[in-house]
């Protein structure tokens, strides 16, 4: 399939993947690595929520290249980051539990990411076992 006859829907897919990747990218490097207003501004940030969202980030732009160029492996990539997200989530409501420090902004984050990437997944799923436009 040529990338100029992706389905109409498959384009948001691609855009927020690569979006949501770059942005991934930025705010966990700029609190990662610069002690500054970002950092600041994170408040009570886990460190391994971070660093994953940030690994992650670089997986999101590669979903979006499989997405964009219509790659079986992007379903796997897609299940594999939803199921991440997810067991980070899990591990991060662990340490709410657990009386924790925690930011709400970080529970609000880490459901959208859990969001996304699930319906990313089942996109990408359906249309690999379909044999359509992944």
């Amino acid at each position: 399939m040529n990338i100029k006859n992706r389905p109409l829907w498959l384009w948001p897919v691609i855009f927020i993947a690569f979006a949501f990747g770059a942005l991934t990218i930025k705010s966990g490097g700029a609190v990662i690595f610069f002690d500054g207003p970002a950092r600041l501004a994170a408040g009570n940030y886990l460190n391994f929520v971070v660093w994953f969202n940030f690994i992650a980030g670089f997986f999101y732009i590669l979903a979006g290249l499989g997405f964009l160029l219509n790659k079986k492996w992007t379903a796997k990539l897609s299940i594999t980051i939803a199921t991440a997200t997810l067991l980070v989530f899990a591990a991060f409501a662990i340490h709410i539990l657990m009386d924790g420090s925690y930011e709400m902004r970080t529970v609000i984050a880490m459901t959208l990411r859990s969001v996304i990437w699930t319906s990313f997944a089942f996109v990408a799923y359906f249309s690999a076992k379909n044999n359509s436009t992944i």
